[in-house]
């Protein structure tokens, strides 16, 4: 009896999840930004940081996408564009 063979396009695409997440994961490790689950300590070690990628990247390869932390303070900052300002190098000559 012949073996039939699979195509597997989902496991190509599960590993290029799992890779950029990991790497997502590992700079926030890196930048101090990486909390021990849902409470607010941070990651010291970096076995700790490493388990902790490794879990996050399998759940994003199961879902199927890698969600990006989103910015809390992009209105603080103004990056949010303004309605009504002018620019300066906008006048005409007459």
């Amino acid at each position: 009896m012949a073996k039939k063979l699979v195509k597997a396009p989902k496991a190509k695409k599960d590993k290029k999840i799992f890779k950029k997440k990991m790497e997502i994961v590992m700079g926030e490790a890196k930048s101090g930004k990486l909390n021990i689950g849902k409470s607010k300590k941070k990651v010291k070690s970096r076995k700790q940081a490493i388990a902790i990628a490794l879990n996050e990247a399998s759940q994003a390869a199961k879902r199927g996408s890698v969600v990006k932390p989103k910015k809390k303070n992009a209105q603080k900052k103004g990056l949010k564009k303004k309605e009504g300002v002018k620019k300066l190098g906008s006048k005409k000559k007459k």
